[in-house]
């Protein structure tokens, strides 16, 4: 349970939900101080507020959760991809929400849970993905490749002696 419990704290799945959290609680005070102190219409509120935690949320994924994975130009214009889609998804949920009289927090909560649940597989495989390294052809490994034959043991006892 221990090993568990530390290769859990070392994923990338609990960094990425540490960071979504803290994103979360940026966004969230974006969106009520531009709907209750400026008192902007909610669905431009919940767009300036996820969109004021994207350079806080994009960096900390790339080098803290994913270490870097993807060129950085590359990740950056399907991170910009992904976020207009998700803009769009949270802002009709948290819309949703308050027309339904639960308020804006709880569509804000659901609609961060519901955009989580894909996020993280897109980022681990769209957004930052980790390319697997191209063995050199002209540098040996050290291990056996496709091409090498294992060295053969010739003793007195062996079929070819």
């Amino acid at each position: 349970m221990k090993a568990f419990i530390t290769k859990f704290f070392t994923s990338s799945l609990f960094r990425f939900l540490l960071i979504g959290g803290l994103s979360f609680l940026v966004d969230l005070g974006l969106l009520a101080l531009c709907f209750q102190v400026f008192g902007w219409p909610l669905w431009l509120a919940t767009g300036a507020g996820f969109w004021g935690s994207f350079f806080f949320n994009y960096f900390l994924q790339r080098h803290f959760a994913f270490g870097g994975g993807g060129t950085a130009l590359g990740g950056v214009l399907r991170y910009s991809v992904l976020l207009v889609f998700n803009t769009l998804a949270v802002m009709g949920i948290v819309e949703l929400f308050q027309f339904l009289g639960a308020g804006y927090v709880i569509g804000k909560v659901v609609a961060t849970a519901v955009t989580m649940g894909w996020n993280y597989f897109i980022y681990k495989h769209w957004i930052f993905p980790h390319k697997k390294p191209v063995p050199d052809a002209g540098h040996k490994s050290g291990g056996v490749s496709e091409t090498d034959t294992p060295p053969q043991n010739l003793t007195p006892k062996s079929s070819e002696g």
